[in-house]
């Protein structure tokens, strides 16, 4: 089982971060062209929400603005869950089962230092599987 600090070191430590007062239509092209699904709203240099592309779905229908007219502050999820360093994918996983969430800000006393998704917890459990099956082949096999 794998800590967070682990996932990081493979994945990196890349935040793409976006102000509160940003429009939703600044939002939508900074995750575009970075193919991520969310961005930290950092505000006097905390988190103080997340906006990803189920945040900006779901809650654009409801407002019936266009997104040149909506703040990020008005569609973000607050408040934001996050993990530490020492926390396992485990640890992750349940965090984000329970809270329904996809992503999360890893926090290091109170620095952002990274984002874990669901898709890097799936990612490292289809390796580590492919690792145990590796090795059971090889001990099958002699």
């Amino acid at each position: 089982m794998k800590t967070v600090s682990q996932l990081l070191e493979a994945k990196g430590h890349t935040v793409l971060t976006i102000p509160p007062d940003a429009t939703v239509q600044e939002a939508m092209k900074r995750m575009a062209e970075n193919n991520v699904g969310a961005l930290i709203v950092i505000a006097e240099g905390r988190p103080v929400g997340i906006v990803s592309e189920r945040d900006i779905t779901r809650k654009l229908f409801l407002l019936e603005k266009l997104p040149r007219h909506i703040l990020v502050k008005e569609v973000m999820s607050t408040p934001v869950v996050y993990v530490r360093p020492d926390q396992t994918n485990e640890d992750c996983m349940a965090l984000m089962t329970d809270k329904r969430v996809r992503h999360l800000p890893v926090m290091d006393g109170g620095r952002l230092i990274g984002i874990i998704s669901i898709g890097d917890l799936v990612k490292d459990i289809i390796s580590e599987q492919q690792f145990i099956i590796r090795q059971l082949e090889n001990y099958i096999m002699g």
